[in-house]
């Protein structure tokens, strides 16, 4: 029964006193922490000059009161947009700017490091290395990197990589780049390019439309080396969610794929992940076209990917790829564009082009009905009134696939996703998008999803915004196969069969890097227990939290995102109130 609400009204419940807002959004709304203001979907910036005494932040954001759930502890919007919609104008859920105080209010200096969401003091047993550029290791076998954290034991950084790594001139000497990415923020962005880079070209890749466009294209008057290139979303609902750079020096070209959003809060506090490529050579000149190719067909799917956003933009550099010797990449490309495929044309991308690599490249494993899949991400979609609709029918058919085997069995499916104040969600809450609307429909959910705990990577309180897929052993020593992607939990980002399974209809454009075991000539990963600090004496894979996962407790309950939690702050002091 929905009861109706005035527009003064809140509740209290066990969350304490709350309000709902009308947006349903299921993706990456950017977060009330840590940034400068210039990003397309922020319209506030929380105050960071606070004193070490202050009392926590409260983290407001204007919304209308709507309709109200009776007995769940929760309330329901009038809106309520298929798959998780994104509007491009989604300030609702935004928190405000609380105010500086009139003293607090002076220039900062240029050498400053940027504003923590937990005051300045956060930084204070900060190492002074933290923004010091450092190579990951020569030998590193699967390439898979973390982002730096401020605040952590310096050896839990060591061998992970800042935004400020990534551009160094350690890596090669730029000539160009490609940024594409969902949230930007254009003037810090810049400055994380060193001085002797910062004014070379870049061309943005976004789904930015309208106003949000509009904003966009005002943060870059500054800087003309900035272009554009608008990705084509011809079905509602969908994002350019993408997270790719595309680097091209003078001694060669790079790929990397990540998690980050080209904003300041995703690189300090947060846990995200990336695969960068080895520096691909330029071919000799006369080279015939298939030259340069990996094992993984990597450089023919990259070409495919990027041709499929039919963006004149991008052809000097589909054009320069091919010049390129991309033979080294052990990694296959999982890829989302928006569409609606048929035929053979469904298997080239979201879900369905992962069963189709899984079946290919994988081998069956006795007992396999026993092996987990794990699946660990920031954001769910709307996937139905119970499990069957997708999650159990589908895709699960998708994450279970090894080999030619025509078993399809049940094994257990573990999804980890941070529960209520487990980290400092008061903070960066509106990086993990679930709302009430899409929770409230799909209370079956709740019982798959497992707490986010990082003790060994150090990144327990380090809010998970990286996506990452695996299938792992009984024991939970092995990996049969693992994903990082820019993909949520969503039909949207996925994927899903439509008219009988004659036909996948995909809203999203999305990336991720698979490792099977076979292109490293292994049968299994063997998972690093101890990844941190980085050695290179084991061989094991560094999946970015522990294992196993403890499933949530009777208290637990999921973030959602456009609720208050007034009365419960997080581990570090903070309450989110979006009202």
């Amino acid at each position: 029964m929905l009861l109706s609400a005035s527009s003064g009204m809140s509740l209290d419940s066990h969350h304490g006193k709350w309000t709902i807002s009308s947006s349903d959004d299921e993706d990456e709304l950017l977060p009330p922490s840590g940034t400068t203001g210039a990003s397309s979907r922020q319209t506030a910036e929380i105050s960071h000059s606070s004193p070490p005494s202050a009392s926590p932040v409260t983290l407001k954001a204007e919304a209308r009161k709507n309709e109200v759930s009776e007995g769940t502890g929760w309330a329901l919007s009038d809106s309520d947009e298929d798959d998780g919609a994104v509007k491009q104008n989604n300030q609702a859920n935004l928190p405000k700017r609380a105010p500086l105080k009139p003293e607090t209010k002076k220039l900062k200096a240029e050498s400053e490091r940027p504003p923590s969401p937990h005051g300045r003091q956060y930084y204070i047993d900060e190492s002074e290395d933290f923004f010091e550029s450092c190579t990951p290791r020569l030998d590193d076998t699967y390439r898979f990197y973390l982002n730096k954290v401020t605040g952590l034991d310096r050896e839990y950084n060591s061998g992970a990589l800042h935004i400020r790594d990534l551009l160094s001139p350690l890596f090669g000497t730029l000539k160009e780049s490609v940024q594409f990415n969902y949230c930007f923020d254009i003037a810090w962005m810049v400055k994380q390019f060193p001085p002797e880079f910062r004014d070379r070209p870049v061309l943005i890749i976004h789904g930015d439309k309208r106003e949000a466009k509009a904003r966009l294209l005002q943060q870059a008057q500054p800087f003309p080396h900035v272009r554009f290139c608008q990705a084509k979303l011809d079905i509602a609902f969908g994002t350019h969610h993408t997270k790719m750079m595309l680097l091209w020096y003078e001694e060669g070209f790079r790929v990397i794929i990540l998690t980050s959003n080209l904003i300041r809060a995703d690189w300090y506090q947060k846990t995200q992940g990336m695969w960068m490529s080895p520096l691909f050579p330029r071919l000799p000149e006369g080279s015939r076209p298939s030259a340069g190719e990996s094992p993984t067909f990597f450089k023919r799917d990259l070409l495919e990917y990027l041709a499929s956003y039919r963006a004149p933009e991008l052809e000097e550099w589909i054009q320069r790829i091919k010049e390129h010797d991309l033979s080294e990449t052990r990694v296959y490309l999982v890829a989302s564009t928006p569409g609606r495929y048929v035929g053979p044309d469904m298997e080239r991308w979201g879900h369905l082009r992962l069963r189709k690599l899984l079946h290919e490249h994988t081998n069956p494993i006795p007992g396999e009905e026993r092996w987990p899949v794990i699946g660990q991400f920031s954001s769910i979609g709307s996937m139905g009134a119970d499990k069957t609709k997708w999650l159990a029918g589908e895709f699960q058919r998708t994450l279970t696939t090894l080999g030619k085997s025509s078993l399809h069995p049940s094994p257990p499916i573990h999804l980890v996703r941070s529960e209520l104040l487990s980290i400092q969600l008061a903070q960066s809450g509106g990086s993990l998008p679930y709302s009430i609307q899409t929770a409230q429909k799909q209370l079956w959910l709740h019982s798959y999803f497992h707490r986010w705990k990082a003790d060994r990577s150090g990144r327990s309180h380090a809010m998970p915004h990286i996506k990452t897929y695996m299938r792992v052993s009984p024991d939970f020593t092995q990996l049969a196969w693992f994903l990082i992607t820019s993909a949520n939990l969503s039909k949207a980002a996925w994927g899903a069969l439509e008219k009988n399974n004659s036909q996948v209809m995909v809203r999203s454009y999305e990336l991720g890097v698979l490792y099977v075991p076979s292109a490293f000539d292994m049968k299994t990963f063997p998972i690093d227990e101890t990844p941190f600090p980085v050695s290179s004496s084991t061989s094991g894979f560094p999946v970015p939290f522990d294992l196993p996962p403890t499933s949530y407790s009777p208290k637990d309950q999921p973030w959602i995102w456009n609720i208050s939690y007034s009365q419960e702050p997080d581990t570090h002091g903070n309450i989110w109130v979006p009202s």
